[in-house]
Protein backbone atom coordinates (compact mmCIF):
# COMPACT_ATOMS: atom_id res chain seq x y z
CA UNK A 1 0.00 0.00 0.00
CA UNK A 2 3.01 2.40 0.67
CA UNK A 3 4.18 1.68 -2.54
CA UNK A 4 1.42 2.57 -4.11
CA UNK A 5 0.88 5.89 -2.60
CA UNK A 6 4.12 6.97 -3.47
CA UNK A 7 3.42 5.64 -7.16
CA UNK A 8 0.28 7.97 -7.02
CA UNK A 9 2.02 11.31 -5.25
CA UNK A 10 5.74 11.55 -6.20
CA UNK A 11 5.79 15.10 -4.05
CA UNK A 12 5.68 12.69 -1.01
CA UNK A 13 8.91 11.09 -1.21
CA UNK A 14 10.69 14.22 -0.63
CA UNK A 15 9.47 14.33 3.14
CA UNK A 16 9.58 11.90 5.20
CA UNK A 17 7.21 12.82 7.37
CA UNK A 18 4.65 13.12 4.60
CA UNK A 19 5.26 9.63 3.40
CA UNK A 20 4.61 8.56 7.41
CA UNK A 21 1.08 10.26 6.67
CA UNK A 22 0.81 8.65 3.79
CA UNK A 23 1.10 5.28 4.61
CA UNK A 24 -0.77 5.84 8.33
CA UNK A 25 -3.72 7.08 6.27
CA UNK A 26 -3.77 4.33 3.23
CA UNK A 27 -5.27 4.64 0.25
CA UNK A 28 -8.16 6.78 2.02
CA UNK A 29 -6.06 9.72 0.38
CA UNK A 30 -5.31 8.00 -2.57
CA UNK A 31 -9.39 7.63 -3.26
CA UNK A 32 -9.56 11.41 -2.02
CA UNK A 33 -7.15 12.26 -5.28
CA UNK A 34 -8.46 9.43 -7.57
CA UNK A 35 -12.26 10.37 -6.72
CA UNK A 36 -11.19 13.77 -8.67
CA UNK A 37 -10.58 13.86 -12.60
CA UNK A 38 -7.62 14.95 -13.64
CA UNK A 39 -9.40 18.31 -15.07
CA UNK A 40 -10.27 19.40 -12.08
CA UNK A 41 -7.20 19.47 -10.66
CA UNK A 42 -4.78 22.89 -10.29
CA UNK A 43 -1.38 22.21 -11.93
CA UNK A 44 1.71 24.17 -11.77
CA UNK A 45 5.01 24.05 -14.00
CA UNK A 46 7.39 23.92 -13.52
CA UNK A 47 6.73 22.20 -10.18
CA UNK A 48 10.32 22.14 -9.16
CA UNK A 49 13.10 24.64 -9.43
CA UNK A 50 16.81 25.42 -7.79
CA UNK A 51 16.82 28.85 -6.18
CA UNK A 52 19.68 30.70 -4.57
CA UNK A 53 20.67 29.71 -1.36
CA UNK A 54 22.46 33.04 -0.44
CA UNK A 55 20.02 35.65 -1.62
CA UNK A 56 17.08 36.55 -3.21
CA UNK A 57 14.96 34.23 -6.08
CA UNK A 58 12.54 35.06 -8.92
CA UNK A 59 10.81 32.38 -10.75
CA UNK A 60 8.26 32.40 -13.55
CA UNK A 61 5.39 30.05 -12.67
CA UNK A 62 2.25 28.94 -14.32
CA UNK A 63 -1.06 27.30 -12.94
CA UNK A 64 -3.47 26.08 -15.07
CA UNK A 65 -7.18 24.85 -14.42
CA UNK A 66 -7.69 27.94 -11.87
CA UNK A 67 -11.38 28.74 -13.97
CA UNK A 68 -14.01 28.93 -10.83
CA UNK A 69 -11.11 29.45 -8.03
CA UNK A 70 -9.48 32.59 -6.62
CA UNK A 71 -5.56 32.81 -5.69
CA UNK A 72 -5.14 33.70 -2.07
CA UNK A 73 -2.01 33.44 0.32
CA UNK A 74 1.47 31.80 -0.81
CA UNK A 75 3.60 30.22 1.56
CA UNK A 76 6.97 29.17 1.74
CA UNK A 77 7.38 25.64 4.51
CA UNK A 78 9.96 22.45 4.79
CA UNK A 79 6.93 20.03 5.02
CA UNK A 80 3.95 19.15 3.64
CA UNK A 81 1.42 17.36 4.94
CA UNK A 82 -2.43 16.28 3.71
CA UNK A 83 -4.47 19.15 3.16
CA UNK A 84 -8.32 17.15 3.61
CA UNK A 85 -10.64 17.66 3.40
CA UNK A 86 -9.33 20.61 1.03
CA UNK A 87 -7.44 19.11 -2.08
CA UNK A 88 -3.62 18.72 -2.16
CA UNK A 89 -0.63 19.24 -0.01
CA UNK A 90 -0.39 22.37 2.38
CA UNK A 91 2.10 23.44 4.72
CA UNK A 92 2.61 21.85 8.13
CA UNK A 93 2.49 23.53 11.01
CA UNK A 94 5.68 24.71 12.70
CA UNK A 95 7.74 24.65 10.05
CA UNK A 96 6.31 27.84 7.82
CA UNK A 97 9.56 29.75 6.76
CA UNK A 98 7.46 33.17 5.40
CA UNK A 99 4.34 34.30 3.09
CA UNK A 100 4.53 36.16 -0.03
CA UNK A 101 4.47 40.07 0.87
CA UNK A 102 1.69 41.83 -0.98
CA UNK A 103 3.99 44.08 -2.44
CA UNK A 104 6.00 40.96 -4.79
CA UNK A 105 2.38 39.60 -5.52
CA UNK A 106 2.32 39.71 -9.33
CA UNK A 107 -0.16 37.44 -9.99
CA UNK A 108 -2.62 37.33 -12.80
CA UNK A 109 -4.60 35.59 -15.05
CA UNK A 110 -3.40 34.85 -18.10
CA UNK A 111 -4.01 31.72 -21.06
CA UNK A 112 -6.88 29.40 -21.15
CA UNK A 113 -8.07 28.84 -17.51
CA UNK A 114 -4.81 29.77 -16.67
CA UNK A 115 -2.78 32.13 -13.68
CA UNK A 116 0.79 33.30 -13.56
CA UNK A 117 2.65 33.64 -10.93
CA UNK A 118 6.22 35.46 -10.02
CA UNK A 119 7.62 33.54 -7.17
CA UNK A 120 10.32 35.79 -5.37
CA UNK A 121 11.93 34.03 -2.66
CA UNK A 122 12.97 36.86 -0.04
CA UNK A 123 17.02 35.96 1.18
CA UNK A 124 15.24 35.69 4.57
CA UNK A 125 13.19 32.56 3.32
CA UNK A 126 16.48 30.93 1.65
CA UNK A 127 18.40 31.55 4.81
CA UNK A 128 15.56 29.47 7.17
CA UNK A 129 15.60 27.34 4.83
CA UNK A 130 19.38 26.70 5.02
CA UNK A 131 19.49 26.46 9.03
CA UNK A 132 16.58 23.84 8.73
CA UNK A 133 19.13 22.12 6.30
CA UNK A 134 21.71 22.28 9.26
CA UNK A 135 20.14 21.03 11.68
CA UNK A 136 19.26 17.69 9.86
CA UNK A 137 15.89 18.67 7.65
CA UNK A 138 15.35 17.77 3.87
CA UNK A 139 17.02 20.31 2.09
CA UNK A 140 14.36 21.20 -0.79
CA UNK A 141 11.33 23.26 0.41
CA UNK A 142 8.22 24.31 -1.02
CA UNK A 143 6.40 27.16 -2.30
CA UNK A 144 2.42 26.53 -1.46
CA UNK A 145 -0.56 28.86 -3.28
CA UNK A 146 -3.75 28.66 -2.48
CA UNK A 147 -6.81 28.75 -4.22
CA UNK A 148 -10.38 28.97 -3.17
CA UNK A 149 -13.57 27.38 -4.82
CA UNK A 150 -15.98 30.27 -6.09
CA UNK A 151 -18.94 27.39 -6.18
CA UNK A 152 -18.28 26.79 -2.28
CA UNK A 153 -16.24 23.25 -3.27
CA UNK A 154 -13.19 22.60 -1.12
CA UNK A 155 -9.54 24.94 -1.61
CA UNK A 156 -6.65 23.74 -3.53
CA UNK A 157 -3.30 23.63 -2.34
CA UNK A 158 -0.53 23.35 -5.16
CA UNK A 159 3.12 23.49 -4.44
CA UNK A 160 6.37 23.94 -6.22
CA UNK A 161 9.87 22.58 -4.90
CA UNK A 162 12.32 24.48 -3.96
CA UNK A 163 15.77 22.61 -4.23
CA UNK A 164 18.97 24.48 -2.62
CA UNK A 165 21.51 25.47 -4.68
CA UNK A 166 24.58 28.28 -5.14
CA UNK A 167 22.04 30.60 -7.61
CA UNK A 168 24.29 29.73 -10.35
CA UNK A 169 23.75 27.25 -13.31
CA UNK A 170 20.97 25.64 -13.49
CA UNK A 171 18.86 28.44 -11.74
CA UNK A 172 16.56 30.24 -13.49
CA UNK A 173 17.76 33.31 -15.07
CA UNK A 174 16.71 36.46 -12.76
CA UNK A 175 17.22 40.11 -11.93
CA UNK A 176 18.03 39.97 -7.98
CA UNK A 177 19.20 43.34 -7.61
CA UNK A 178 19.58 46.77 -10.42
CA UNK A 179 21.00 50.02 -9.78
CA UNK A 180 21.17 53.10 -12.72
CA UNK A 181 23.99 55.43 -12.10
CA UNK A 182 26.25 58.52 -13.91
CA UNK A 183 29.57 57.85 -13.77
CA UNK A 184 30.91 59.58 -11.26
CA UNK A 185 27.33 58.82 -9.46
CA UNK A 186 25.17 61.86 -9.11
CA UNK A 187 21.12 61.81 -7.76
CA UNK A 188 20.69 63.98 -10.86
CA UNK A 189 22.41 65.62 -13.42
CA UNK A 190 21.99 69.17 -15.33
CA UNK A 191 22.88 69.91 -18.10
CA UNK A 192 22.77 72.30 -21.35
CA UNK A 193 21.35 71.40 -24.86
CA UNK A 194 25.95 71.50 -26.05
CA UNK A 195 27.11 70.26 -22.67
CA UNK A 196 28.17 66.47 -22.83
CA UNK A 197 26.57 63.88 -21.02
CA UNK A 198 28.53 61.63 -18.78
CA UNK A 199 28.70 57.39 -19.23
CA UNK A 200 25.68 55.77 -17.34
CA UNK A 201 26.24 52.44 -16.15
CA UNK A 202 23.56 49.66 -14.48
CA UNK A 203 24.98 47.51 -12.12
CA UNK A 204 23.13 44.25 -11.85
CA UNK A 205 23.06 41.29 -9.65
CA UNK A 206 21.12 38.30 -10.63
CA UNK A 207 20.93 34.19 -10.36
CA UNK A 208 21.58 31.30 -13.39
CA UNK A 209 23.30 32.21 -16.42
CA UNK A 210 22.44 32.93 -19.94
CA UNK A 211 21.69 36.36 -22.32
CA UNK A 212 20.57 39.56 -21.21
CA UNK A 213 18.48 40.95 -24.03
CA UNK A 214 17.08 44.66 -24.25
CA UNK A 215 17.07 48.29 -25.09
CA UNK A 216 18.16 51.56 -23.07
CA UNK A 217 15.05 54.07 -23.54
CA UNK A 218 14.49 57.79 -22.92
CA UNK A 219 11.12 59.81 -21.62
CA UNK A 220 11.02 63.26 -23.33
CA UNK A 221 9.61 66.13 -21.26
CA UNK A 222 6.12 66.13 -22.06
CA UNK A 223 5.44 62.48 -22.92
CA UNK A 224 3.26 59.93 -20.30
CA UNK A 225 5.45 58.69 -17.56
CA UNK A 226 5.72 54.54 -17.66
CA UNK A 227 3.46 52.66 -15.58
CA UNK A 228 4.72 50.02 -12.88
CA UNK A 229 3.97 47.28 -15.42
CA UNK A 230 6.10 49.29 -18.07
CA UNK A 231 9.09 48.93 -15.89
CA UNK A 232 8.62 45.66 -14.95
CA UNK A 233 10.96 43.29 -17.49
CA UNK A 234 9.17 41.76 -20.54
CA UNK A 235 9.29 38.15 -18.79
CA UNK A 236 7.49 39.36 -15.40
CA UNK A 237 4.90 39.70 -17.16
CA UNK A 238 2.09 37.27 -18.75
CA UNK A 239 2.53 36.67 -22.57
CA UNK A 240 -0.54 38.21 -23.66
CA UNK A 241 0.82 41.46 -22.08
CA UNK A 242 3.98 41.65 -22.93
CA UNK A 243 3.38 44.04 -26.18
CA UNK A 244 0.95 46.18 -24.29
CA UNK A 245 4.09 48.06 -22.49
CA UNK A 246 4.22 51.51 -23.50
CA UNK A 247 7.53 51.97 -25.76
CA UNK A 248 9.45 55.14 -25.76
CA UNK A 249 12.63 56.99 -27.82
CA UNK A 250 15.02 53.84 -28.18
CA UNK A 251 18.75 54.81 -28.32
CA UNK A 252 20.37 51.70 -27.44
CA UNK A 253 20.16 47.91 -27.27
CA UNK A 254 22.42 45.56 -26.18
CA UNK A 255 22.66 41.09 -26.16
CA UNK A 256 25.19 40.24 -23.65
CA UNK A 257 25.98 36.62 -21.79
CA UNK A 258 25.67 36.73 -18.06
CA UNK A 259 28.12 33.86 -16.89
CA UNK A 260 27.14 32.21 -13.58
CA UNK A 261 29.02 34.73 -11.32
CA UNK A 262 25.86 36.99 -10.06
CA UNK A 263 27.23 40.09 -11.17
CA UNK A 264 27.72 42.37 -13.92
CA UNK A 265 27.97 45.99 -15.19
CA UNK A 266 25.50 46.95 -17.79
CA UNK A 267 27.54 49.89 -19.57
CA UNK A 268 24.92 52.39 -21.04
CA UNK A 269 24.75 53.65 -24.53
CA UNK A 270 27.07 56.45 -26.18
CA UNK A 271 26.52 59.60 -23.84
CA UNK A 272 26.53 61.67 -27.27
CA UNK A 273 22.88 59.61 -28.11
CA UNK A 274 20.72 61.57 -24.83
CA UNK A 275 18.41 63.58 -26.89
CA UNK A 276 19.13 67.11 -24.82
CA UNK A 277 16.91 68.86 -27.74
CA UNK A 278 14.29 70.52 -25.60
CA UNK A 279 14.47 71.69 -21.80
CA UNK A 280 13.25 69.75 -19.44
CA UNK A 281 13.49 66.39 -17.34
CA UNK A 282 14.26 63.57 -19.28
CA UNK A 283 13.78 59.53 -17.39
CA UNK A 284 16.34 56.84 -18.60
CA UNK A 285 14.94 53.41 -18.51
CA UNK A 286 16.34 50.28 -19.16
CA UNK A 287 14.16 48.02 -20.44
CA UNK A 288 14.78 43.95 -20.07
CA UNK A 289 13.76 41.52 -22.81
CA UNK A 290 12.45 38.01 -22.19
CA UNK A 291 15.13 35.27 -22.91
CA UNK A 292 15.22 32.00 -23.55
CA UNK A 293 16.02 29.64 -20.32
CA UNK A 294 15.36 26.62 -20.03
CA UNK A 295 15.14 26.30 -16.37
CA UNK A 296 12.76 29.38 -15.89
CA UNK A 297 10.58 28.86 -18.77
CA UNK A 298 7.00 27.40 -18.55
CA UNK A 299 5.35 25.01 -20.55
CA UNK A 300 1.73 25.99 -21.00
CA UNK A 301 0.20 22.28 -22.11
CA UNK A 302 1.61 20.68 -18.79
CA UNK A 303 -1.03 22.62 -16.89
CA UNK A 304 -3.78 22.66 -19.64
CA UNK A 305 -3.60 26.27 -19.98
CA UNK A 306 -2.96 26.83 -23.33
CA UNK A 307 -0.22 25.71 -26.45
CA UNK A 308 3.46 26.29 -26.21
CA UNK A 309 6.38 27.64 -24.16
CA UNK A 310 6.34 30.67 -22.41
CA UNK A 311 9.79 32.06 -22.05
CA UNK A 312 10.49 33.17 -18.44
CA UNK A 313 14.25 34.01 -18.79
CA UNK A 314 15.22 37.55 -16.93
CA UNK A 315 12.55 37.93 -14.65
CA UNK A 316 12.75 39.84 -11.87
CA UNK A 317 9.71 40.39 -8.99
CA UNK A 318 10.47 44.26 -9.05
CA UNK A 319 10.40 47.14 -11.52
CA UNK A 320 13.41 48.56 -12.97
CA UNK A 321 14.73 51.62 -11.16
CA UNK A 322 15.11 55.18 -13.50
CA UNK A 323 17.24 58.07 -13.76
CA UNK A 324 17.14 61.12 -14.21
CA UNK A 325 18.82 64.07 -15.93
CA UNK A 326 17.97 67.87 -16.39
CA UNK A 327 18.42 69.89 -19.29
CA UNK A 328 18.27 73.69 -19.46
CA UNK A 329 19.97 76.31 -20.84
CA UNK A 330 21.15 77.78 -17.33
CA UNK A 331 19.52 81.25 -17.87
CA UNK A 332 16.78 81.97 -16.23
CA UNK A 333 14.96 85.56 -15.48
CA UNK A 334 15.54 86.16 -11.73
CA UNK A 335 12.57 86.63 -9.84
CA UNK A 336 12.05 89.48 -7.97
CA UNK A 337 12.09 89.39 -3.98
CA UNK A 338 8.07 89.79 -3.37
CA UNK A 339 7.64 86.49 -5.99
CA UNK A 340 10.91 84.90 -4.33
CA UNK A 341 9.51 84.88 -0.47
CA UNK A 342 5.66 84.25 -1.93
CA UNK A 343 4.46 80.98 -2.08
CA UNK A 344 7.76 79.00 -2.81
CA UNK A 345 9.82 80.31 0.00
CA UNK A 346 12.51 78.15 1.97
CA UNK A 347 11.64 76.75 5.69
CA UNK A 348 14.48 74.86 6.61
CA UNK A 349 17.55 75.63 6.95
CA UNK A 350 16.44 79.33 8.17
CA UNK A 351 18.42 82.08 7.46
CA UNK A 352 21.98 81.92 8.52
CA UNK A 353 21.02 79.18 10.78
CA UNK A 354 24.06 77.41 11.99
CA UNK A 355 24.19 73.40 11.09
CA UNK A 356 27.21 71.54 12.76
CA UNK A 357 28.78 68.41 12.10
CA UNK A 358 26.17 66.60 14.78
CA UNK A 359 23.09 67.68 12.93
CA UNK A 360 21.27 66.31 9.59
CA UNK A 361 21.38 68.50 7.09
CA UNK A 362 17.76 68.63 5.99
CA UNK A 363 16.08 71.09 3.78
CA UNK A 364 12.19 71.93 3.39
CA UNK A 365 10.14 74.81 1.83
CA UNK A 366 6.57 75.85 0.64
CA UNK A 367 4.51 73.94 -1.80
CA UNK A 368 3.84 75.18 -5.10
CA UNK A 369 -0.01 73.78 -5.83
CA UNK A 370 1.04 73.39 -9.72
CA UNK A 371 4.29 72.20 -9.62
CA UNK A 372 5.21 68.56 -10.28
CA UNK A 373 9.04 68.36 -9.33
CA UNK A 374 11.39 70.80 -7.12
CA UNK A 375 14.90 71.36 -8.18
CA UNK A 376 17.61 71.60 -5.12
CA UNK A 377 20.39 73.86 -5.41
CA UNK A 378 23.28 74.14 -2.48
CA UNK A 379 26.80 75.37 -3.26
CA UNK A 380 29.25 77.49 -1.09
CA UNK A 381 29.49 81.03 -0.91
CA UNK A 382 32.90 80.80 -2.25
CA UNK A 383 33.45 77.55 -3.56
CA UNK A 384 32.11 77.94 -7.83
CA UNK A 385 31.05 74.90 -9.17
CA UNK A 386 33.41 72.81 -7.50
CA UNK A 387 31.83 73.11 -4.37
CA UNK A 388 27.83 72.81 -5.65
CA UNK A 389 25.57 70.08 -5.27
CA UNK A 390 21.80 69.18 -6.07
CA UNK A 391 18.79 67.31 -6.49
CA UNK A 392 15.30 66.25 -8.08
CA UNK A 393 12.37 65.93 -5.78
CA UNK A 394 9.53 64.11 -7.55
CA UNK A 395 6.18 63.69 -6.34
CA UNK A 396 4.98 67.10 -4.80
CA UNK A 397 7.57 66.47 -1.47
CA UNK A 398 8.57 69.27 -0.09
CA UNK A 399 11.42 67.89 2.10
CA UNK A 400 14.83 66.85 1.40
CA UNK A 401 17.04 65.00 3.87
CA UNK A 402 20.49 65.60 2.31
CA UNK A 403 23.03 62.19 1.77
CA UNK A 404 26.05 62.40 3.55
CA UNK A 405 28.29 63.06 0.35
CA UNK A 406 26.60 66.71 0.19
CA UNK A 407 28.48 67.57 3.77
CA UNK A 408 31.98 66.12 1.73
CA UNK A 409 30.93 68.07 -1.48
CA UNK A 410 30.45 71.04 0.32
CA UNK A 411 33.09 71.26 2.93
CA UNK A 412 32.78 73.98 5.61
CA UNK A 413 32.11 77.80 5.44
CA UNK A 414 29.12 80.11 4.18
CA UNK A 415 26.77 78.36 2.36
CA UNK A 416 23.05 79.15 0.36
CA UNK A 417 20.75 76.89 -1.65
CA UNK A 418 16.92 77.80 -2.80
CA UNK A 419 14.45 76.12 -4.73
CA UNK A 420 12.85 76.07 -8.41
CA UNK A 421 9.25 74.57 -8.74
CA UNK A 422 8.49 73.11 -12.37
CA UNK A 423 5.94 71.56 -14.43
CA UNK A 424 5.11 67.96 -15.85
CA UNK A 425 6.97 69.72 -18.89
CA UNK A 426 10.20 70.48 -17.18
CA UNK A 427 9.49 73.98 -17.06
CA UNK A 428 10.63 76.57 -14.25
CA UNK A 429 7.77 77.85 -12.63
CA UNK A 430 9.06 79.37 -10.25
CA UNK A 431 11.87 79.99 -7.77
CA UNK A 432 13.17 80.87 -4.53
CA UNK A 433 15.76 83.35 -2.92
CA UNK A 434 19.18 82.12 -2.25
CA UNK A 435 19.30 81.75 1.53
CA UNK A 436 22.43 81.37 3.58
CA UNK A 437 23.50 78.91 6.33
CA UNK A 438 26.36 77.98 8.38
CA UNK A 439 28.30 74.72 8.31
CA UNK A 440 31.56 74.75 10.44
Amino acid sequence: MDAECRRLHPLLLIVSRVRTACAALGMGLVLLGGSRSASAQIRVNPVGVNVNVQGATSVFLTFGGVAGHEALDATWCGTLVPAAPDVGLRCAPGTIFGQLPARFDLSRASGTGGFTDIMTIPPSVARRAYQAAERGDNSAFFYVRRFRSLSGGPDQFVAVTCRLTGGGARTPLALTDVQIMFAPDLPVLQVTADEPMPPIAARIAYNGTGRLVGRWEVVMPGEATPTADDLLTEASLPVEQRGEQRRYTQIARFNVFLPPTGRVTLPGPDPRRFPRTTDGVYQVLLRIEASPDKEGDSNLGAVGAGDGIVIGGAVAGFPMPTLRYVVGSGVTPELTSAEALGPLAPLQPAPRARVDRETPLQFSWRAVDSARVYRLQVEAVDGGEERAVGAIIADRTTRYAAPTWFRQQLGTGAMRWRVSALDNAGRVLGRSAWWTFEMP
